[in-house]
């Protein structure tokens, strides 16, 4: 499957097809075999080059606060990344997945909660913010991809939390 991403305003192209027991990876024409992981069913635990020949990138993907971000935290580093389109995308003719089931609502890099907005059984629309998470100084508001209803809040305002930590649950 192809995608294309908009990365720190640089377009790249991504494509992802299985390979053996991973992935064969191309960014914008460079190939990695890829072995993944899920961790704490939230992060990924990426072996690049694969298995015996590559190096451990731990990486954590969350919804931003728009439809079609994505906060992408690899190896503790944040990278804003927009969906710019997905193959599946064009073959339905939209440019965002709209996604089904539970939301996971993950922090997307280590800090503290500051605001916890919501609250089990709360109607939530789309983007509106759920949790806000303070790091290196800065407050990330953690946003509802879509509507739905908040199913569970895994966290209190003070708490540390770690990256990749559940935050909360919208269904």
């Amino acid at each position: 499957m192809q995608h294309t991403f908009s990365v720190n305003g640089r377009v790249r192209t991504v494509t992802v097809a299985p390979s053996g027991p991973g992935w064969a990876v191309a960014v914008d024409g460079e190939s990695f075999l890829v072995d993944a992981a899920e961790v704490d069913g939230v992060g990924l635990s990426l072996l690049v080059g694969g298995a015996g020949a590559g190096r451990s990138v731990a990486a954590v993907v969350v919804p931003g606060r728009e439809t079609g971000e994505l906060d992408v935290a690899i190896d503790g580093q944040h990278v804003a990344v927009r969906v710019v389109s997905t193959e599946r995308a064009r073959r339905r003719g939209t440019d965002a997945a709209g996604g089904s089931g539970p939301q996971r609502v993950v922090a997307p890099m280590p800090g503290k909660v500051v605001r916890v907005l919501v609250a089990p059984g709360d109607e939530v629309r789309p983007r509106q913010g759920l949790v806000v998470v303070e790091a290196m100084k800065m407050e990330n508001e953690l946003r509802a991809a879509r509507a739905g209803t908040v199913a569970s809040v895994a966290v209190v305002e003070g708490q540390s939390v770690d990256a990749g930590a559940l935050l909360a649950v919208v269904e």
